[in-house]
């Protein structure tokens, strides 16, 4: 090997040494810009959500003198101050005088006394047919064999569609 040869080589090898140093500061720089582009992502973020906080409290603000505004204009209506609110429970108790002359009669409900007031209960009637239903039929516990059954039709046909001991398979007629 001769040494211009030797030379072009650790030229090259120079050269791609420095392009590798070039490559990694290159990189390192292009890694500091994307944090700094992130982190200035994430206080836009949090500038926006502070804004809108601001906004909402600006807006709560408004509408609260524009109610308050409302009730003293509008509706005459005032603050409670402190002597309109109760010391104790014998102030509270002070409130049960009798009614005076000039109050209105006080609300009353209707109420049963005993069981012999109470009416016969009317018989339902079908709204479909007209005609009164059953009273076995509006029994809370069916006298039945143990199956459910539903009216197919306002005639006599019945199917059993379950039963106690397991499925049914044939139809009822009455």
């Amino acid at each position: 090997m001769t040494a211009p040869s030797r030379i072009r080589r650790i030229g090259w090898f120079a050269a791609l040494g420095i392009c590798v140093a070039l490559y990694a500061m290159l990189h390192i720089k292009v890694t500091s810009v994307h944090a700094d582009v992130v982190r200035a992502e994430q206080q836009i973020v949090q500038l926006e959500e502070q804004k809108l906080l601001l906004e909402t409290e600006l807006l709560t603000r408004a509408n609260q003198v524009q109610l308050a505004a409302w009730n003293r204009v509008d509706f005459g209506f005032q603050a409670p101050a402190a002597d309109q609110f109760i010391d104790g429970p014998r102030q509270l108790a002070s409130f049960g005088a009798p009614p005076s002359v000039d109050a209105p009669a006080p609300i009353r409900l209707a109420g049963m006394r005993s069981v012999e007031d109470v009416p016969e209960f009317p018989q339902i009637v079908s709204p479909l047919t007209g005609r009164p239903i059953e009273a076995n039929l509006l029994e809370e516990e069916p006298e039945d064999d143990g199956r459910l059954a539903v009216t197919v039709a306002p005639g006599p046909l019945r199917m059993p569609i379950a039963g106690v001991n397991g499925a049914v398979a044939e139809a009822t007629i009455r």
